[in-house]
């Protein structure tokens, strides 16, 4: 029976490469907000003999993510994998500088969506599903006041998680990925050398290599 792997911010990135990696073994949920994307995506996972439902969705939008919990409750009762790969990442700034509309999107994004992602796919996940975070150790670094922050409060939750459900399951993973050139690195460091950085489908290899060792 095929797995179910729900891939939050799937369109482009670490996101689109682990749901190509995952395609062969498991029927990729994807979710972004962007449809394009995810259509080239679909198009992929297809080449590759995969099956995809695309979610075109704001996880911030509490309305609709309680609209995709319950389609995946109805269609397949529960949840192998959550791989939770979406991410605001507002300009860099200093902390003395920081607009107060990026800080607002950053918690929405970080922090708030990934509170309320985890009480809702917790349930469908049960005892034995996995999920899946990715640190970015850049809190505290100059300029990264708010992605920094609010990146480093969606990664204690998980922690608390992990920690609450390491008996119990779900088993809770938190990676930290090596650099790649993806839209968001992108926009941190433009002009950078990109032929240095990692390829995501290589880094999406490793990255299921570490967690189901």
């Amino acid at each position: 029976m095929t797995q179910t792997a729900l891939i939050t911010g799937a369109s482009r990135g670490l996101g689109a490469a682990l749901a190509l990696a995952l395609a062969p073994t498991h029927h990729i949920i994807a979710v972004a907000k962007t449809t394009g994307a995810l259509e080239d995506l679909d198009d992929q996972i297809k080449a590759r003999g995969g099956s995809a439902t695309l979610a075109p969705m704001d996880i911030g939008n509490d309305a609709a993510m309680q609209t995709l919990c319950r389609g995946i409750f109805d269609r397949w009762n529960s949840l192998d994998m959550w791989v939770h790969c979406a991410v605001h990442a507002a300009p860099l700034s200093p902390a003395n500088m920081i607009n107060d509309k990026d800080m607002a999107k950053s918690i929405a994004g970080n922090v708030t969506a990934t509170s309320t992602l985890i009480t809702y796919i917790a349930p469908l996940l049960g005892e034995a599903g996995r999920a899946v975070f990715f640190d970015d150790p850049v809190a505290g670094q100059p300029f990264y006041g708010a992605y920094g922050a609010t990146k480093a409060a969606q990664i204690a939750l998980a922690r608390s998680w992990q920690a609450e459900t390491a008996r119990t399951g779900p088993r809770v993973h938190i990676v930290t990925p090596t650099p790649m050139p993806t839209a968001t690195r992108a926009r941190f460091h433009p002009g950078e050398d990109r032929s240095a950085l990692n390829d995501p489908a290589g880094e999406a290899a490793r990255i299921l290599s570490e967690i189901n060792g």
